[in-house]
């Protein structure tokens, strides 16, 4: 795993994670007993193991089976796990982690002649906290055991002292990653990796990873500290011969609440996940994000507060895409700010949103080992009705790529009830571009620029699409700001893009923000999506 992935995962989850994240539990089904052997559970409390030997005919496993223990689970008080791991396990660093690989011909299903395989995780490093993982297979669930049959040990930990049992280690699982002949029928490239509170992320074909999604998030942003749940044990199903997908379920814990989760993964050009969620709060959960995403933006055409760096841009993302309710494209471009700041999208029953990398030019990046030109786009598709509520975009100040700094969800208007189950499903897409089908001009790329007089910015805004690929007439740029002035508004063809562009000069005039919005129109017809965007002063 490149180390920027791990440093930008450990730099969201310090603030909550790690508090959290000490060890996996031991839960029991309904019948009271556990599904590996081991020790007698506390009364009202999972018992803290590590993962355990698998049982030879395995425990059943019903589709309904961690819905049920996660609604008994809400029942109890949180219980922070706990572990014991031997040194130097217990304070591995970075190289020392990287040091314990998985033995490759020992991945799950790897002799069956499936589509699918599964490699393992070692405990370590950030990644602190075991998860139990058990296999499905004919209806029942076996639980596996992390140790040296899995993992080798390298010589930064074989040779150190204090290693005094190497052939246990490394004494449990902190995630796993699905393999697939996703670019070559010959090759198992891996595409999807669950790991770290409730972190996950995947590509498409021919893509590499960028940004990452969550189970939930919680308190994001806001006063007291975000809590970060953790998935503390998940089941995987053995798929039959010649399946498409892969299921995957998990279960949710934190203080606030807890939740069954059920992933259905088809692997191809776009990656497609189907989630299926029910939450249990112990608590009432007033600020709740669903469908989390999580990126990364540091500068770009649109928004360069970074100087100094030889790459045009450096971005995972570069714009939130949103489809409301009312069937209004939005499309707003991403800023690295000096202040944290959030915006709302108010909606009712949203139709999709996602994070979007839309530039795939090499020469707009200039990054021959990070090519943030393959890095998928994430777009959510709501399943049903989810209500009113808003998109929330967070965007927090980075001064380094390795820092996830870019967040965005859906926030229901109403908070989470406890003794109610709350079910939402929904559709992921990971791949080159948003999924929606859209005859009208999209917008290709923003640029913005400082003028030579004092406090006036040029905008430069390109449209590309079906609606402006070969019209006749020019249309009009519907366009306003929520303060300062706007001037020299021109609409004029792009033959380079086959499409049109806008450009505008913004009139400051003292004020600290401005929220400008553009839209093309032929006559009272909307023809574009909306251009959204937040000016702040640097």
């Amino acid at each position: 795993m490149p180390k920027g992935l791990m440093d930008r995962r450990a730099v969201l989850m310090n603030a909550g994670l790690l508090a959290l994240a000490t060890a996996a539990a031991r839960l029991v089904d309904g019948t009271g007993n556990a599904f590996a052997q081991g020790a007698a559970p506390t009364p009202g409390v999972p018992a803290p193991a590590p993962a355990a030997a698998p049982a030879d005919a395995g425990e059943p496993f019903q589709q309904d089976l961690v819905r049920k223990l996660a609604e008994k689970l809400a029942q109890k008080p949180f219980a922070k796990p706990s572990v014991d791991v031997p040194e130097p396990f217990n304070k591995l660093t970075y190289d020392q982690y990287r040091d314990i690989r998985f033995r490759v011909d020992q991945a799950l299903w790897r002799q069956d002649k499936l589509d699918f395989e599964i490699q393992m995780f070692p405990l370590g490093f950030l990644y602190d906290m075991p998860v139990e993982i058990f296999t499905v297979e004919g209806g029942r669930a076996r639980s596996l055991k992390a140790d040296g049959r899995l993992f080798s040990l390298g010589p930064l930990i074989t040779k150190n002292p204090e290693a005094k049992a190497p052939d246990a280690a490394p004494f449990a699982f902190s995630g796993f990653r699905i393999h697939g002949p996703i670019n070559r029928s010959d090759y198992y490239d891996e595409y999807a990796v669950f790991q770290g509170a409730t972190y996950f992320r995947s590509v498409g074909r021919g893509q590499h990873y960028g940004m990452s999604a969550r189970g939930l998030a919680i308190n994001t942003a806001r006063p007291g500290g975000e809590e970060f749940p953790v998935f503390r044990t998940f089941w995987i199903e053995k798929p039959a011969a010649g399946a498409p997908a892969i299921v995957v379920h998990a279960l949710l814990d934190s203080a606030s609440a807890t939740g069954a989760y059920k992933f259905t993964i088809q692997p191809g050009a776009a990656t497609v996940m189907d989630i299926e969620m029910t939450l249990f709060p112990r608590q009432a959960i007033a600020h709740v994000g669903i469908a989390p995403l999580t990126s990364m933006y540091l500068h770009g055409a649109a928004h360069r507060r970074i100087n100094g760096d030889f790459r045009p841009e450096v971005h995972d993302s570069e714009g939130l895409a949103l489809l409301n309710g009312k069937g209004e494209r939005l499309w707003r471009p991403l800023t690295n700010p000096k202040k944290l700041q959030t915006s709302a999208f108010v909606d009712r029953d949203p139709k999709g949103f996602g994070l979007s990398q839309r530039d795939r030019s090499f020469a707009s990046f200039q990054d021959l080992e990070a090519k943030y030109g393959t890095r998928p786009t994430v777009w959510v598709e709501p399943k049903g009705g989810w209500g009113e509520g808003y998109v929330e975009l967070i965007e927090i100040p980075a001064e380094e790529e390795i820092h996830d700094n870019i967040v965005a969800y859906w926030k229901p208007a109403k908070p989470l009830e406890p003794g109610v189950a709350h079910t939402f499903a929904y559709r992921l897409h990971w791949g080159e571009a948003v999924p929606v089908s859209w005859p009208g001009a999209r917008v290709q790329k923003t640029f913005v620029g400082a003028s030579r007089k004092s406090g006036v910015y040029l905008f430069v805004i390109d449209f590309d699409g079906p609606a402006v690929k070969e019209m006749r007439d020019l249309p009009l740029a519907d366009l306003s700001a929520s303060a300062g002035g706007i001037g020299n508004v021109v609409v004029q063809r792009n033959p380079e893009i086959s499409g049109l562009r806008v450009s505008f000069e913004l009139n400051t005039g003292g004020v600290e923000l401005s929220e400008l919005r553009l839209a093309l129109k032929m006559g009272e017809q909307l023809i574009s999506e909306s251009w959204l965007y937040r000016w702040t002063k640097a």
